[in-house]
């Protein structure tokens, strides 16, 4: 996927546009645990395609993740919601793993809002809590950006003063108060994985100023920022990662949590496509 992308990525959009007509204004990406429930049963959907039937598309190796792009109306607004992503730990290259991303801004999307599952390192932020994020720490030792510049994609030196939208991020803080749905705000340091971190390495992270941790978002935002787009994280924290109270990890009761908070991530994200 090194070479020549826009025409990869021209393939797949021309694909998707076959399969139904729709220009979509917003993207959204569901993560870990935040699937086809809450967010979609709100969707008037127009086509569901399987990642596997799009060329050039990545397909997603972790089990919590359906991989259908599905293309709609959600709250009067045109919408392509990715149903699950594919991450740098299961083996694709960083263009991999942002090549959907790239292919819902050459659909038509200018804004991205892009949800995951996180550890919360910040004692101040519990389980199940949501997390507005508002900077990030790349340490995933890797960046999509790196080779051949496409200029027909973006500039070869995105700035990134503001990864993530300071419009977008007030409304969520807006939307979440008058929902009466706490919302915390903080920074997200990205991890390659997948194993979990060790009680030094929290300490260290924490220590660079990051509240949660997490293993994607950080990539997409790059390719988002570099599109062009203007990008909204909203992270669930689904495990404590307190170094001094430090427990083993329980996959399925990460999930768990994730899903208990999906109606409410659900709700907000509604009312943000609402008014974006």
């Amino acid at each position: 996927m090194e070479e020549n992308l826009s025409a990869l990525i021209d393939e797949a959009v021309d694909f998707v546009r076959k399969r139904v007509e729709t220009r979509p204004e917003i993207g959204i990406v569901l993560g870990t645990g935040l699937g086809e429930g809450a967010l979609t049963s709100e969707l008037k959907a127009r086509a569901r395609i399987p990642y596997e039937e799009i060329p050039h598309f990545p397909c997603s190796t972790v089990e919590s993740h359906a991989g259908n792009l599905i293309l709609g109306e959600l709250r009067g607004r045109e919408v392509v919601v990715m149903s699950g992503r594919v991450h740098y730990y299961e083996g694709y290259t960083m263009r991999e793993v942002t090549f959907p991303i790239r292919t819902l801004r050459g659909l038509g999307a200018t804004t991205l809002i892009i949800s995951s599952a996180v550890g919360g390192m910040n004692p101040m932020m519990r389980r199940g809590e949501i997390v507005c994020v508002v900077d990030h720490i790349n340490l995933m030792g890797d960046n999509p950006l790196i080779g051949k510049n496409d200029d027909a994609l973006g500039p070869r030196f995105p700035d990134m003063s503001e990864p993530y939208s300071r419009e977008l991020i007030e409304s969520a803080e807006r939307n979440a108060l008058r929902l009466g749905l706490p919302l915390n705000k903080g920074v997200l340091v990205g991890v390659a994985g997948p194993n979990l971190e060790t009680r030094a390495e929290y300490r260290f992270l924490r220590g660079l100023g990051a509240d949660i941790v997490g293993m994607s978002m950080v990539p997409e935002n790059i390719a988002a920022v570099h599109a062009g787009m203007r990008v909204l994280g909203l992270s669930v924290i689904t495990d404590e990662c307190f170094p001094d109270a430090l427990k083993p990890v329980d996959i399925a009761e990460i999930l768990r949590t994730a899903a208990e908070a999906e109606p409410k991530l659900a709700r907000l994200v509604c009312e943000i496509v609402k008014e974006a």
